[in-house]
């Protein structure tokens, strides 16, 4: 019976070493994520034009104001001249549009106002320190600013109860403080949990070029402008493009865009996730940015600054929430 031959092939002419695993060469490693989403929706907000562009969109406003108000007057004067019933009712119409762009404009008049007024009052705080007179008009100011909202009429009949047995200007602005804005600081981190979350599942789940971008501009808008109207800075349109240019400008001016101490937690979460899913890990990251904006938003909106009250965290804020939002994807990974 013929027995089996063993051809050795490492030991043939010609022929290369056999290859295993432990020759392949490493895998690239591409990095943490960096937070693109934010980052680019911090550049669109803001982006000015150059002079010339202004110019040039303030002319070409004025020319279509012009022309439409003409078209109105040609079009209104001419229905009066062939029936005054309907001429009436187009002047009417027209009166009816010209009031509503005033109560439009008055209205973004207003949001700009309480925001200048939450600027006075976190000024008056800040310098009411050491001034125990100052410090009680301080106080004062804040009661009226916040009198009818029924979510803080506990602590402000609290802080009324209680304010008159304190004769430190730092413990009564203190007390005042923790009465009137924990609650308010309770309902904005609610707020940019959920902003950040939006803002994470988004990134991390759609695949579309530029819609984390514009997912994570309007839910950093949205979230401001919700940060505001709780602090009561409730403003229109305008003033919540102004107040999204001053919180990144904010931030970009003390660098708080880069990664730091308080995204060390949120960035190491997003690298393991990053090892598993490079849009996952994404979505961590630009999720903790989300988060920093909205802390930045509520030092800004603020009528105090933070003393008695610690400031929010964003390791914390992200703990709390991505609470199961990527449970299921590591549980798959794992098994």
């Amino acid at each position: 019976m013929a027995k089996p031959v063993l051809i050795d092939l490492e030991e043939m002419p010609g022929n290369t070493p056999a290859q295993t695993p432990s020759d392949a060469p490493p895998v690239p490693d591409i990095g943490l994520p960096d937070g693109r989403a934010v980052t680019a929706a911090a550049a669109v907000a803001m982006a000015r034009p150059s002079r010339l562009s202004s110019f040039v969109l303030w002319a070409l406003g004025a020319l279509v104001s012009f022309m439409i108000s003409v078209a109105v007057y040609d079009f209104v004067a001419g229905l009066l001249a062939r029936n005054w019933v309907l001429g009436w009712v187009a002047l009417s119409l027209t009166g009816l549009a010209i009031l509503a762009l005033l109560a439009l404009a008055l209205r973004e008049a207003a949001g700009f106002y309480r925001l200048g007024r939450l600027d006075h009052l976190r000024a008056e705080v800040e310098g009411a320190r050491t001034n125990l007179k100052a410090a009680q008009k301080a106080s004062d100011d804040l009661l009226r600013l916040y009198a009818g909202r029924p979510d803080l009429r506990w602590g402000a009949k609290r802080l009324e109860e209680r304010r008159g047995e304190v004769l430190d200007p730092d413990a009564l602005l203190n007390l005042t403080e923790t009465e009137l804005l924990g609650p308010l600081d309770l309902a904005a981190r609610v707020q940019v949990e959920a902003a950040a979350r939006r803002v994470a599942t988004v990134t991390a789940l759609v695949p579309l070029a530029l819609a984390d971008v514009a997912v994570a501009l309007f839910a950093n808008l949205s979230m401001i402008r919700k940060i505001a109207a709780l602090y009561g800075g409730r403003s229109g349109t305008l003033g919540s493009l102004k107040l999204l240019r001053r919180v990144f400008s904010h931030l970009l001016a003390t660098g708080a865009l880069a990664l730091g101490d308080d995204l060390i937690g949120s960035v190491a979460g997003g690298g393991i996730l990053g090892k598993l899913s490079r849009r996952f890990g994404e979505g961590v990251v630009n999720g903790a940015l989300t988060a920093r904006v909205g802390v930045a938003a509520m030092e800004l909106c603020r009528p105090m600054p933070f003393a008695a009250l610690p400031r929010p965290r964003v390791t914390n804020l992200m703990s709390r929430a991505l609470t199961g939002v990527f449970d299921g994807f590591s549980t798959a990974k794992d098994a």
